[in-house]
């Protein structure tokens, strides 16, 4: 009887088992050429942007006459400022919001009281509402508030984030019990359990959290165009919506403010993506 012939030899992998990080590989690249392009559009004249797309080849993405004008220029106006406005508003957004998120979300996961589910349901419907559906009548609110124009007008809103809320109480509810009740019993009080136990343990949900505020105010744009109508109040989305002229549009200046816009939270996001992805899986044990 004989054996079947095999096409592998013995003890080397098969191809097929590299299949999908070729596939990974593959599609990471197509989704990188959008983003090398952009990148080589701001590198290059404002006029000579959409001429490389004329003979598709590799100087479509590698531009031969490099440079940094569009980013001089760029700089020379008010995108610096609305670029430090935004790094501010969301900053400290992520501070006050961190400290808002985690007392609540450390409420809901410790105390005992009527009503709690009823709570943690609203807050779990807050982040499925789109906030553009309420952001013109909350700028109305404002207005009437005096806050327009202000940095307080421009941070508040983002503070109060269901979404962070969530992933910190999921996070607390895994903090043991008797831990808790030991500190408790050692006479320790409710502020210093939340600030010596709670939050010491959940660094990778703080982490977390923080992202999402830091996202969500880093690429907000309907609400600082309601209430940040001021040039010195700008963020940067909206300064980049700016620099395109009714008649005349300069891409070259366009891509180099899209790309400083892309690599702040870019830095941010792989610097801190391992706590992230760590808080999100730890969101589900409980």
């Amino acid at each position: 009887m004989t054996t079947p012939h095999r096409s592998t030899v013995p003890g080397r992998p098969s191809p097929a088992r590299h299949m999908p990080a070729i596939v990974a590989v593959v599609i990471g690249v197509l989704f990188a050429l959008p983003l090398l392009w952009v990148l080589a559009g701001s590198l290059r004249p404002g006029s000579q942007v959409l001429d490389s797309l004329d003979e598709l080849s590799w100087r479509s993405l590698i531009p031969t006459d490099a440079t940094l004008h569009n980013y001089v220029t760029l700089f020379q106006g008010d995108f610096g400022r609305a670029v430090l406005n935004s790094v501010l508003v969301a900053a400290v957004t992520v501070a006050l919001g961190l400290l808002v998120s985690a007392s609540a979300a450390f409420g809901l996961s410790v105390f005992e009281f009527r009503g709690r589910g009823l709570v943690f349901a609203v807050i779990l419907l807050s982040f499925m509402i789109p906030f553009d559906a309420i952001a013109i009548p909350l700028s109305s609110l404002f207005r009437d508030w005096n806050l327009q124009n202000t940095y307080a007008g421009l941070i508040l809103p983002g503070i109060g984030n269901g979404l962070a809320i969530f992933l910190l109480r999921q996070f607390f509810l895994a903090v043991p019990r008797e831990l808790v009740e030991a500190a408790r019993i050692d006479g320790l009080s409710w502020w210093g359990v939340f600030t010596r136990i709670h939050l010491p343990l959940s660094r990778p949900a703080l982490i977390g959290a923080g992202l999402t505020l830091f996202t969500f105010q880093w690429q907000s744009y309907m609400w600082p165009l309601l209430i940040g109508t001021e040039p010195s109040k700008q963020l940067g989305p909206i300064a980049l919506g700016t620099l395109q002229g009714q008649m005349v549009v300069d891409y070259g200046q366009v891509f180099a403010a899209a790309v400083v816009l892309t690599v702040i939270p870019l830095v941010v996001l792989l610097r801190l993506q391992r706590h992230f992805t760590q808080s999100i899986a730890n969101s589900g044990l409980k």
